[in-house]
């Protein structure tokens, strides 16, 4: 599959590749906002001067950005993200001067990052809408031979306020199943741990650079494995449980992620022995306690996490597996009789400021007549 399907992508990057145009966007479009930018370039809100129809247009810099690489995320978000919660081109490329740049399906609500309130998150039913979402949106791209691999909450795209749509995104770093790649570390909860050796390999060259030493040291590959898409799943679920990581990266030396694994560990033996009974989780639970970073998490949260987070790569469960876990309390019912208590306090706080506010316009509205 992997074969076939980087083939295939290859294909359509070289028959795209012949018919990219150039143009002036101003003559096409108008160019309303901005609605995101990152080291890829930048995403501006435009509409058609001519259709009318309102589109994103994603501009890569072309001095940082290779044909190459442009054409392989136009053709995959055009050809193969056709699930509804998959963002996809729509069969506009061009260059400009300074850019290339492709059209896409607009998410006019901005994304997810924006909208998790940092260390509470979010509503727990709004949470496993999005994670349903997103489990048939990631299983999808699975199925068709590609991996996200970078999958995060500012690439997450809201079609709604509510989260009742939403699209996942940014297909620069997808790659086939089964290719290889450099192994490359950096500083992120969202960072697989199989990756820790390459943070290692960077420590001796940083010091072999101090030593004086010139000799190269060879690159570090994996394979591109679905599993990797998995763990960014568990990592955006405890995310948008708590409006806090889990830890800081996910290497032996981060206390946080440490307690993590030697509790995975110690619970092994239930590991292996999926249940779909509460009760049963809830023994688990309690005879195996996670560390302190979860405590407000439920049973089958944990037993979720279980799931996508297991330090062994090939022992991780696809994303599949979330829909098992829908319905039930994420949360513990300390945690969501907390949370409860604080939307009420908001809303009398709201209604406060409201009667306020009413009450001042119309004491001013008397004193006027007088």
């Amino acid at each position: 599959m992997a074969v076939s399907a980087a083939q295939d992508l290859d294909e359509l990057c070289y028959l795209s590749a012949q018919s990219l145009n150039s143009l002036k966007v101003s003559e096409h479009y108008h160019v309303i906002k901005l609605l995101g930018e990152g080291s890829y370039g930048k995403v501006m809100l435009a509409v058609h001067k001519k259709r009318g129809s309102p589109m994103a247009l994603k501009f890569f810099p072309r001095e940082s950005t290779t044909l190459v690489s442009f054409l392989r995320e136009y053709n995959l978000s055009l050809s193969y993200c056709t699930h509804p919660s998959l963002t996809r081109a729509l069969g506009i490329f061009f260059s400009t001067p300074d850019y290339y740049v492709f059209a896409q399906q607009a998410g006019l609500y901005g994304d997810l990052y924006s909208v998790i309130v940092s260390e509470v998150g979010m509503e727990e039913e709004r949470i496993q809408r999005v994670m349903a979402q997103l489990s048939g949106a990631v299983t999808h791209l699975h199925s068709l031979g590609f991996v996200h691999r970078d999958i995060k909450p500012e690439n997450i795209f809201l079609c709604d306020s509510q989260c009742r749509w939403v699209k996942l995104g940014d297909f620069g770093l997808a790659r086939a199943i089964g290719s290889t790649v450099r192994a490359v570390w950096y500083e992120s909860p969202f960072c697989t741990p199989e990756v820790e050796p390459a943070k290692e390999a960077d420590k001796e060259w940083e010091r072999r650079q101090a030593a004086g030493i010139e000799e190269e040291m060879e690159d570090i590959w994996i394979t591109v494995e679905p599993c990797i898409d998995s763990w960014a799943l568990g990592v955006l679920t405890y995310c948008l449980l708590t409006g806090c990581f889990p830890w800081e990266e996910s290497t032996s030396d981060d206390r946080g992620y440490r307690r993590y694994k030697d509790w995975f560990e110690a619970g092994k033996e239930f590991n292996h022995a999926k249940t779909d009974c509460y009760s049963t989780m809830e023994a688990q639970h309690r005879d195996n306690p996670p560390p302190s970073q979860f405590s407000s998490i439920s049973p089958l949260a944990m037993a979720l996490f279980k799931e996508l987070l297991v330090p062994e790569p090939k022992q991780r469960g696809s994303p599949e597996e979330i829909l098992s876990y829908l319905g039930g309390p994420w949360l513990m019912d300390s945690e969501r009789d907390q949370r409860r208590r604080a939307e009420e306090a908001q809303k009398e706080a709201s209604k406060i400021r409201e009667t306020g506010v009413m009450e001042g316009e119309l004491l001013r509205e008397g004193k006027g007549e007088r």
